[in-house]
């Protein structure tokens, strides 16, 4: 699934963000339910971590019992191998109902039937034993709301070793809950309209059907929809058969639904009438991947020929009728990427289409069904004629991430929630790195994922309470908080310093060595690593294991003398050097050591470090750097001096150190410098050498770092005011080059170097781009025409509007985000536009719409907005205080929730700030995003710390650097 939290800081839903699901705390409800013995589906492997499978560093993450994991897992006495569902959709009354028979093997002699349901009514319910040719009632059930479990007893035990067919028949309500079978909303022409889609994982299939809702327990599945005949129904397969019902003529076929088939309402007119559509038969997939939707969709056609058979599959796109013609972009780009996926991994995609449906109301960015991609019309949609290079790279980034969990995850499936990354991690790497950057490799998307994935999950990883990679989940809210940025992001950076260690060729061997041998099966981190180190004859779990199943990541400390240089390794802590316990990780680390002599650069990527300290004989006379290429997943501290001499080299060009070198230079020294490593004054310093910098992405990872100091001396005005004169003398000399207007034949660097550039401009104040900003907009709301506008610049162009404007401005964002035809990047520029305002009665409007209008997908961009408005940051948060009941309700059970805690909270820096914030956590039950509240409460503490550390440094080079440059 693709999480929204990766392109927060633009307002832009990246993944997920991953995922949403029922929140709902699972207990044990009784001992003797709970008891089954689980061993012979817990592989050695399994155990690896032990009980070190848990946070242990996390004050809020709790350690669990020897038997925590099973009390939420279900008992295996049986299991399912295949599932016929038929589910009814009526949308008129908001409801649906339905028919499961799920055929069972039956493991353990028993007479109780313990499966996954939650907010649903179970009505009939039988059980057919093949064996004992004898078909039973329940004589009793149960329902465990908070365990979520369902419990059916009968007279008679069901033989080991026998099979058996489960039938229950089932109802549920269609909310806007944005999980299980839920209903999504759009406006045409002036009329609120419905339509039904599905959102599993990753624990709430069980509230549109009774099932086995574990990723392990696969089986194949038989979709049969019933609907109005006017309307579409999608799922995971094809459809086998459709036809209009029609009573007595329709053969039903089977008793058990003749009950569901008569309460459908026949008349003359087409809207009365039904269809039923039956769907061909899946392979053998988790719960969490089935998927299904119903309503008046539109779609786009295209196909692809499979490079492996000469194939040609059928692919389209599915929306509302209204925003079709913005879905051709992501149609293509499937057709781009899969043929790509299937030469790398050796694998046909095994199913006969892929369909892509997009939701208006959809609590993650996107997700994975096999068959039936789903996600929110910003993950999918941009303005064909307007569509900006941002836009682009989203909707690609989606699309790919979510194709690459049609290996990873679909076909090959973790065991168990606690091998997330397994899913993730390569869905990162793959669909947002190795895959992209073949079709678009003008982009530079290896170099790009340094400051979108690399540095975000070192930012993270920093934090006393992080996780490991594979984490211990116990339960439902465990499972919903680690789709984070360390499944993701850190597992995608861990992969690729893997890749990078190995060889990128053979990494994917062994990739798709692993993918073969667990075709259809689950899977566990061992399987990874022999698959890999098959394909090299290395050995990857001794190089790999404490990445993966450690939290943290370790900063090396670069000494120098006649001889070359000392290395020595310590976990790295955003608040400073760690604590004897929490530094008690030896991690092995590549250290693709670069050197150079005259004209000629060597790296050395067979040297690592697996002990505490080492020494390196090396020429310090000349240039060296460790970490080439910024592959590996750790900082890198120097001595000032040295620090100065790479940034010098560094300024040259690519003779000696790359572009990804440079990149993770600016990250490097400015997270030193936050944690007390290194002055903040040396970071500025480097990043003043380079200030003839050509490469975009350097300029970026520049403008990100200089938005952090500025966010967290936002109360300091001297210090601010400093920082944009800075900002100014960096950017507005490339605005002045490079100008407003873009043109087709430029580079894509230039482009977004050009958009960087005037964003900075703008956001420091400068006055000559501000004016020329709002002079653009102003005609734009004179005349209804954006031309002047260019597509890049208008997420810039109105939040300066509205930001130096008054109540005109205002309404005109405004009443671009209430008009449902806007695209969806055109409306999140509106929300963050709408943010801006300086006006108080204009902020009130905006609190006003987020209450009463904003779609719960979108509150997390209003958040952002008003946090990055420093008039408005401390303001949001007592507003989030003042409304929390309204929003705990809103998100009850998605996952989504933990980000707009997060981004309310985290950017205050004053010790009341954080004191407040606590005391207001205190008597709430936080166990949906405990881990999300103590990370912001680490964040609060080391801000604070850095602000009292920092402030007079930062001052002091500032007003150095004004008296050099005469600014003062």
């Amino acid at each position: 699934m693709a999480s929204i939290f990766g392109s927060l800081r633009t307002g832009l839903p990246f993944r997920g963000l991953s995922t949403c699901a029922a929140a709902r705390r699972a207990t044990r409800s009784d001992t003797q339910l709970c008891n089954t013995n689980r061993s012979y589906i817990r592989s050695q492997s399994l155990y690896i971590l032990s009980t070190r499978r848990y946070c242990s560093t996390s004050a809020i993450m709790t350690k669990p019992t020897a038997d925590s994991g099973d009390d939420f897992r279900l008992p295996l006495d049986v299991k399912p191998t295949h599932y016929d569902l038929t589910v009814k959709t009526d949308l008129e009354n908001s409801k649906f109902e339905g028919v499961v028979k799920i055929e069972l093997d039956v493991k353990k002699e028993t007479s109780t039937i313990i499966f996954n349901a939650a907010d649903l009514k179970l009505n009939d319910a039988s059980l057919y034993s093949d064996t004992l040719k004898l078909k039973q009632v329940d004589t009793s059930r149960s329902l465990d709301d908070k365990a979520e479990r369902g419990v059916l007893s009968f007279s008679t035990p069901l033989p080991a070793g026998s099979k058996a067919t489960l039938s229950i028949a089932f109802s549920g309500e269609l909310t806007g809950s944005m999980m299980g079978y839920y209903k999504s909303s759009f406006e045409h022409e002036g009329t609120k309209k419905y339509y039904t889609l599905t959102q599993f994982e990753p624990t709430a299939a069980r509230r549109a059907f009774p099932c086995w809702d574990e990723p392990l327990l696969k089986a194949t599945f038989v979709v049969t929809m019933i609907s109005p005949s006017d309307t579409v129904n999608l799922s995971n397969m094809p459809i086998a058969s459709e036809e209009i019902y029609k009573p007595k003529a329709t053969p039903v076929g089977d008793p058990s639904l003749e009950a569901l088939f008569s309460t459908l309402a026949i008349a003359d007119s087409s809207q009365a009438q039904w269809k039923i559509s039956k769907f061909e038969t899946t392979p053998p997939m988790s719960t969490y991947l089935v998927a299904y939707a119903n309503g008046r969709f539109a779609h786009l056609e295209s196909s692809y020929k499979s490079p492996l058979s000469g194939k040609v599959r059928p692919l389209r796109i599915y929306s509302t009728p209204d925003v079709i013609h913005q879905a051709q972009y992501a149609l293509d780009i499937k057709a781009k990427v899969l043929p790509v996926y299937e030469e790398i991994f050796d694998i046909e995609y095994p199913l006969p289409k892929l369909d892509t449906l997009v939701a208006h109301d959809f609590d993650a960015g996107a997700m994975e069904n096999w068959g039936l991609i789903t996600g929110r019309t910003s993950a999918f949609l941009l303005d064909p004629e307007r569509a900006d290079m941002a836009a682009k790279k989203r909707v690609t980034v989606f699309q790919s991430h979510e194709v690459a969990h049609m290996w990873f995850g679909d076909i090959t499936t973790m065991e168990w929630w606690d091998y997330l990354y397994l899913n993730e991690g390569f869905a990162t790497l793959m669909g947002e790195v190795i895959v992209v950057d073949r079709v678009y490799p003008e982009w530079k998307v290896d170099s790009e994922f340094i400051s979108e994935h690399l540095n975000d999950a070192l930012d993270l990883d920093a934090k006393l309470s992080s996780h490991p990679i594979e984490v211990h989940c116990p339960d439902a809210n465990q499972i919903n908080q680690i789709f984070d940025s360390l499944s993701y992001a850190k597992a995608g950076s861990v992969l690729r310093m893997l890749s990078n260690y190995v060889g990128q060729e053979r990494f994917l061997k062994g990739v798709s060595i692993y993918l073969k041998k667990h075709l259809y099966g689950n899977s566990v981190t061992k399987d990874l690593w022999q698959g890999i180190s098959e394909s090299t004859g290395m050995d990857v779990p001794k190089v790999m294991d404490h990445w993966i199943t450690k939290i943290g990541f370790p900063v090396l400390t670069v000494t120098e003398d006649q001889n070359g240089i000392h290395l020595r390794q310590d976990r790295f802590l955003e608040t400073g050097p760690a604590e004897e316990k929490d530094n008690q990780t030896i991690w092995t680390v590549p250290l693709a050591l670069l050197t150079a002599a005259g004209d000629k650069v060597k790296v050395d990527k067979s040297v690592v470090l697996d002990t505490r300290e080492t020494t390196l004989a090396i020429d310090t006379s000349k240039p060296f750097k460790l970490n080439a290429g910024t592959y590996g997943v750790y900082r890198v501290l120097y001595s000032d001096e040295r620090f100065a001499a790479i940034a010098k080299e560094a300024a040259k060009g690519d003779a000696v150190f790359s572009l990804n070198d440079r990149i993770g230079l600016v990250h490097d020294v400015m997270a030193l410098s936050k944690a007390g490593f290194c002055k903040v004054s040396s970071a500025l310093t480097i990043v003043d050498i380079l200030h003839a910098e050509k490469e975009f992405l350097v300029w970026d990872s520049i403008a990100r770092n200089i938005e952090t100091l500025v966010s967290t001396w936002w109360e300091n005005e001297v210090v601010v005011n400093d920082l944009d004169a800075f900002r100014r003398a960096l950017f507005v000399p490339i605005v002045k080059r490079l100008g407003y207007e873009y043109s087709p034949s430029e580079s894509v660097d230039i482009s977004q170097l050009r958009t960087r550039a005037i964003g900075q401009a703008a956001v420091a104040g400068d006055p000559i781009v501000v004016e020329e900003l709002r002079t653009r907009f102003a005609e734009y709301m004179s005349t209804g025409n954006d031309s002047r506008i260019p597509a890049d610049l208008f997420r810039r162009t109105i939040i300066t509007a509205v930001r130096h404007g008054g109540r005109q401005e205002y309404e005109f964002a405004k009443g671009l985000y209430e008009n449902p035809t806007t695209p969806p990047s055109k409306s999140i520029s509106a929300i963050i536009a709408m943010c801006a305002s300086k006006d108080e009665t204009c902020i009130k409007d905006t609190y006003s719409c987020i209450l009463s209008k904003a779609r719960n997908q979108d509150i997390i961009y209003f958040i952002n907005g008003l946090k990055t408005n420093y008039l408005t940051r401390r303001g949001c948060a007592q507003f989030f205080k003042d409304n929390f009941a309204e929003f705990s309700k809103r998100y009850e059970g998605n996952f989504s929730f933990k980000y707009v805690i997060s981004a309310t909270f985290e950017n205050l820096t004053k010790e009341e700030d954080y004191q407040q914030t606590v005391d207001f956590f205190k008597d709430k039950d936080t166990s949906r995003y405990n881990l999300a509240l103590s990370q912001t409460f680490d964040s609060l503490r080391a801000s604070r710390a850095w602000i009292e550390r920092s402030t007079t440094d930062i001052a002091g080079w500032l007003t150095e650097w004004k008296r050099r440059s005469g600014e003062v």
